[in-house]
């Protein structure tokens, strides 16, 4: 059946010509990709076309998940490649509900002062260099996830991914200067033969419309195709890895690849009004982030103000001050700490938590100390999502960390390198690349998983599918996710319009609010004479989301074009 799907990507450049019988492509190129039968939207076109192409061949959400997340491996590497690990949120044709966790964990050899100078302060090791590098999830991740749900041949989903790098695709012009950029910083870091795999053979960058060809990691691909996705983490393939690793100064052994498993844990799932939340649970913060600032904006009825009004903004901001201290101090891998997370996640702690918001000035947050629910994440991530025909469907955030990860690439893989090690607290109180303050709980530890702000999030109601959710942007992307939501549910916008809605941020620490440069100046200034301190930016986060609408039941996919171009598909 995909023997048909490896045929249509056999080529530099291949197009994807339709095939005779099944539906056509909607690739959504000046709006939605709007279908009956399924949808996918990611930060890539050609791997979004992979997965419709899936689901167009009889193939479910899961089996289009891994063949778009293997795609992305080859055509989005600053944030697809295989060398990361992430989070899924499943909605499952039965109504139930999964979360896989296949968050990199710190190598047995990682300690909790390796980052620290002999002055104790923290040094950049934890973000490029191969001490940067946790144990990555992704293949392992994609396996298990194709081994509980999925319906069609392992190999034949890795099939697209493999003829991409192999035979090459043409680079678009985002990914041209994306590449340049990398490597550039590459050089000024030592690491030349890395900087290579991202240059033509002749050393000149790529431009938009040159075709790369990645053989190492068709290579790699292929022997995950064909041996599984164990073959990553033990024999010959993992043996090369941790040469490569060692070689650079890395600490990881043939045993940390070994011992790496992903986890199923319970989903964070909760009302917000009428609707029903499904996100992910730590070592992600993204649900835990999620549900207080949902739970906020009812205390506080956000929804009965407009939405580009000050007023409105003021309190939003409010509510992310004091849901991000907890998010820095309390949440961590739950499998060597205790989250307090019934209490986090209860809306009366929230309202607690609430009661001292001035509604007409900003709080500093200097002032505001993490509560007490004990009582007595590069932005160079990317996010997917898709929806198949019965109705199952699968959010999934995966990265790097931050943009080409740890800048290294292991020698003879094609194999990029995450720097995932700096979402942990290298020490307390110092911010990481994110500018984030994190607490005790989440210090370094043999085998533990880095905190992270991922967010994929499933939403419904009355038992039926609304939306699958999710992006990019370190710790934007859970107020990206909830601005998303709010305007889906509290103002009755479409997806497009929610999504291409300007975006306002704020973690506690640094003290300022992150606006983009299109949010509407009177938005601004009611901020800034509330007493808020205002920093614009270009557009943030990357939210590739799917949404049903509420009356026909048609699937509109909803690629996130500002950032870097993005693809829809649905038919």
């Amino acid at each position: 059946m995909l023997l048909l799907l490896a045929a249509l990507w056999a080529g530099p450049g291949a197009s994807c010509p339709q095939a005779t019988g099944p539906p056509p492509l909607d690739l959504g190129t000046d709006g939605p990709a709007s279908g009956r039968s399924g949808a996918v939207a990611s930060a890539e076109p050609q791997a979004s076309r992979i997965g419709a192409e899936v689901l167009r061949s009889g193939g479910n959400a899961v089996d289009a998940a891994v063949a778009v997340g293997f795609a992305l491996s080859v055509t989005h590497p600053s944030a697809g490649n295989i060398g990361g690990g992430g989070f899924m949120v499943l909605r499952l044709p039965d109504g139930s509900s999964a979360a896989l966790d296949y968050r990199e964990r710190a190598p047995a050899a990682a300690h909790r002062d390796m980052f620290l100078d002999a002055a104790g302060e923290p040094t950049r090791a934890s973000r490029v260099g191969a001490l940067a590098a946790g144990i990555p999830g992704n293949v392992a991740g994609l396996g298990e996830a194709h081994a509980r749900w999925g319906s069609l041949p392992w190999a034949e989903l890795i099939g697209p991914a493999i003829a991409l790098a192999r035979d090459g695709h043409a680079i678009d012009a985002f990914h041209a200067a994306d590449m340049e950029r990398a490597t550039a910083y590459m050089d000024q870091a030592g690491f030349g033969d890395s900087a290579a795999h991202f240059r033509r053979a002749d050393g000149a960058a790529y431009a938009a419309g040159d075709v790369w060809r990645q053989p190492d990691l068709a290579r790699t691909l292929e022997r995950i195709a064909r041996d599984g996705p164990g073959v990553f983490y033990s024999g010959p393939l993992a043996e090369r890895m941790v040469r490569g690793m060692r070689g650079q100064g890395g600490i990881w052994t043939l045993e940390d690849l070994a011992a790496y498993r992903p986890v199923l844990r319970t989903p964070v799932s909760f009302r917000y009004r009428d609707h029903e939340v499904i996100s992910m649970p730590p070592p992600s913060a993204g649900g835990v982030v999620l549900r207080q600032i949902l739970a906020g904006a009812e205390q506080l009825r956000l929804d009965a103000l407009p939405w580009r009004s000050a007023e409105r903004a003021h309190l939003y901001v409010e509510i992310l001050r004091r849901a991000y201290v907890d998010r820095n101090f309390w949440v961590a891998d739950p499998d060597f700490v205790r989250v307090p997370l019934r209490r986090l996640l209860d809306p009366a702690y929230v309202a607690r938590r609430l009661t001292d918001i001035d509604p007409l000035r900003a709080t500093p947050s200097s002032r505001i100390e993490a509560g007490r629910p004990l009582a007595g994440e590069s932005e160079e991530t990317t996010h997917f999502s898709v929806v198949d025909a019965s109705g199952m469907a699968v959010a999934n955030t995966y990265t790097l960390n931050g943009g080409f990860g740890a800048k290294l690439v292991i020698p003879g893989t094609g194999v990029i390198l995450n720097n995932e090690m700096d979402d942990f607290t290298s020490k307390v109180g110092a911010p990481n690349m994110f500018g984030l303050v994190q607490g005790e709980r989440n210090t370094i530890a043999p085998g533990k998983r880095m905190l992270s702000s991922m967010t994929p999030t499933i939403l419904t109601r009355d038992g039926r599918l609304r939306a699958v959710l999710g992006s990019p942007g370190g710790p934007t992307i859970t107020t990206t996710v909830a601005q998303i939501l709010m305007q889906l549910v509290d103002h009755d916008r479409t997806l497009l319009e929610a999504v291409r809605e300007p975006r306002i941020h704020h973690q506690w620490m640094p003290d300022v609010v992150l606006a983009e440069e299109a949010l509407d100046a009177g938005v601004v200034a009611g901020l800034e004479a509330r007493g808020h301190s205002v920093r614009l930016r270009p557009r943030f986060g990357h939210a590739n989301c799917v949404e049903v609408d509420p009356g026909t039941g048609t699937y509109r996919a909803v690629a996130d074009h500002a950032r870097d171009g993005g693809g829809a598909a649905a038919f």
